[in-house]
């Protein structure tokens, strides 16, 4: 594939074409032993079972149907193709914020033909929303904190020739656009929108100071040139879904963070075995972070990408607060955080 092709993929096929899984897995001959194991009748009691449960699903399904519209008090809306938002009757919708929305008075609006600066986005609300959650304070004011997961290249620079970085203000703009936004959020006119120069207006962009919390705190996997103690880690990026937790923080989870690793000597690079269990590669995903900031250059700083991959606790309440990698609930590509107070009271992570 040219780099172009590459870049176009999606991250799982990105993954798959740089680091190919075996057709067999350890996971397959795992499940491959247990079926044989359970036998002939096991199985045929396995498929009437779901064969009987399909037919009385089927039976069942108007029904279903109509009492759900009954319990939701609205009626589906109709299946169609216009590039919008459909809402049921009664109902209304409206943009509360956007990429490039500024969160504190000295920033400008967003330009649709620079599409912004790195100085301005590092301000800025962030790019392609994944998970998020609304906080309340004592005085009721509600607080939005969102993954700001990834960016599209093609619209975050559509401005440029062939939609690609042409300056380092480029790849630094799209790096700003990652990461986490925390904005005050207030009705006005039945409207919602952002309050410009809340206390709470926050970016948490790639480069947030943040802790390393927990058993990988110190490893020597962790050391960098800039962190000899292995506590301290610069950002959050690639958070795909999220969590709450009953103490009111908020749970920001790191997927795809393989993607931003790059060098200049992509072919020459060689993987040693973690790295290419997580997908490190001398080919990152077309942002070129690399190229800006050393530290994503996986030949000059090796250890950078072991630091990413995990679940990043905010608190939203309070601007000050230093962001805690808990590296306790393990590293991989987490796609979401539920948390669950147990019946004796403890606290359960999904």
């Amino acid at each position: 594939l040219s780099e172009d092709e590459l870049h176009d993929l999606s991250f799982d096929d990105f993954d798959e074409v740089l680091n190919p899984r075996p057709e067999n897995s350890d996971f397959d001959a795992i499940v491959e032993e247990a079926l044989s194991r359970r036998g002939f009748m096991g199985g045929v009691l396995a498929f009437g079972g779901v064969a009987t449960l399909g037919a009385a699903t089927t039976a069942l399904a108007p029904v279903s149907a109509q009492a759900a519209a009954n319990r939701f008090g609205f009626s589906a809306v109709a299946a169609g193709i216009a590039d919008t938002i459909v809402v049921p009757d009664g109902y209304n919708w409206h943009v509360a914020a956007r990429w490039g929305d500024p969160l504190f008075s000295d920033v400008p609006e967003f330009d649709h033909e620079t599409r912004g600066t790195a100085a301005s986005q590092a301000r800025a609300f962030g790019d392609n929303n994944d998970g998020m959650s609304i906080f309340s304070d004592t005085d009721g004011r509600q607080i939005l904190v969102v993954n700001n997961e990834y960016t599209n290249r093609s619209v975050m620079w559509g401005n440029n020739p062939d939609g690609k970085y042409v300056t380092d203000d480029d790849i630094n703009k799209g790096k700003n656009a990652h990461g986490l936004t925390a904005c005050e959020l207030k009705e006005v006119d039945g409207r919602w929108q952002i309050v410009k120069d809340s206390p709470y207006n926050r970016r948490f962009t790639p480069d947030e100071p943040m802790e390393i919390t927990g058993p990988a705190r110190g490893h020597d996997l962790m050391k960098t040139s800039a962190d000899p103690e292995g506590g301290t880690v610069l950002g959050t990026y690639n958070n795909c879904g999220n969590g709450r937790t009953p103490w009111g923080t908020y749970l920001a989870c790191e997927e795809n963070f393989n993607g931003y690793f790059g060098t200049a000597d992509a072919d020459g690079y060689v993987q040693d075995g973690a790295k290419k269990r997580y997908g490190v590669s001398g080919k990152d995903w077309g942002y070129g972070w690399w190229k800006v900031d050393s530290r994503f250059d996986v030949a000059k700083e090796p250890n950078e990408c072991n630091r990413h991959g995990y679940v990043t606790e905010v608190d939203p309440y309070d601007p000050n607060s230093v962001p805690k990698k808990r590296t306790a609930l393990g590293r991989c590509k987490h796609e979401n955080a539920e948390v669950v107070v147990n019946a004796d009271g403890r606290i359960v992570i999904y």
